[in-house]
């Protein structure tokens, strides 16, 4: 293994957190022994190219910095490769990071984790999800949830969390079931109205939702998570639970496990870690094993 470390940094992440971790996490880094090269990108695009040509080049690591945005991008760069992968959780939700029971908002105490682990072959294979192109370790989302992020990702004001407050009470106004058609691995499809759907690597999205509350992230299966028709009164009820995962147990929340899962719905974007994947009809599968997750003992 090289001894030089690449780390991966979004310098806005977490309102300008991630620019104040990347020296704690580098100097833990650094102390340990490691070389430290710091990748900051133009915009996602230039960030990943970096990424990719930085462990085709054979570091030693690829390094998050920053939220679950960065954690995803990093994702795509090391996903399938032997290249570990590890995280500095300082963004807004640190989904991804709480999954995997890595230090949130703590860059140094994430910089002393990542190089004790390094040093002691301390990782964890864990299963990603794959779109398309594109690899998830979270959520899938699709469906009044996706179409918040749509409404919230168009409003130019207000920033930060209140626009996605707004967008949420947007949405609630405009409230109707969506038709979708869901096939799991090689059944026959389903046809069946539904406020949302959301396909789950991991538990949990948007800072904490447990939506797909116990999904394992490396048994080889989606814990898919499908909400019903309902009435606006019923999804009000219903969806403050989703913090606590207790939303499973409704009458009108439905629970599968799958390899594979094909979406299909009119007029609905999925998202894939928070971030845009683009239209529906997608199909996600599991692909068990596929990164090497920088973990304490």
């Amino acid at each position: 293994m090289t001894s030089e470390i690449t780390l991966f940094v979004n310098p806005t992440a977490g309102r300008g957190r991630g620019a104040g971790a990347a020296q704690p996490a580098a100097d833990a880094l650094r102390q340990a022994g490691f070389a430290v090269r710091t990748v900051v990108g133009n915009d996602a695009d230039d960030a990943l190219v970096r990424a990719r040509e930085a462990v085709q080049a054979g570091t030693g690591a690829l390094v998050a910095v920053g939220g679950d945005g960065m954690s995803s991008l990093g994702l795509q760069a090391v996903a399938g490769t032997d290249t570990p992968l590890g995280v500095v959780a300082v963004g807004t939700g640190n989904d991804f990071a709480r999954a995997t029971g890595l230090p949130v908002r703590e860059p140094a105490e994430a910089g002393r984790l990542i190089a004790e682990a390094l040093k002691a072959g301390h990782e964890r294979r864990i299963d990603l999800g794959r779109a398309g192109e594109r690899w998830f370790g979270s959520v899938l989302a699709s469906g009044f949830d996706s179409r918040v992020n749509d409404r919230g990702n168009r409003m130019r004001w207000p920033a930060g969390k209140i626009k996605y407050d707004l967008a949420i009470l947007a949405e609630l106004a405009a409230f109707k079931t969506i038709p979708y058609r869901i096939t799991l691995d090689d059944g026959e499809p389903m046809e069946t109205e539904a406020t949302l759907v959301a396909v789950g690597n991991g538990p949990s999205y948007g800072g904490g939702m447990r939506i797909c509350h116990g999904a394992e992230m490396d048994d080889g299966l989606f814990d898919v998570t499908v909400v019903g028709e309902c009435s606006r009164a019923t999804l009000l009820r219903v969806f403050p639970r989703v913090y606590k995962g207790t939303h499973l147990s409704h009458p009108v929340v439905t629970t599968y496990r799958a390899r594979s899962v094909r979406l299909e719905a009119p007029d609905v974007t999925g998202y894939a870690d928070g971030e845009p994947l683009g239209p529906l009809p997608l199909t996600a599968r599991v692909v068990p094993r596929a990164v090497r997750l920088l973990v304490g003992e």
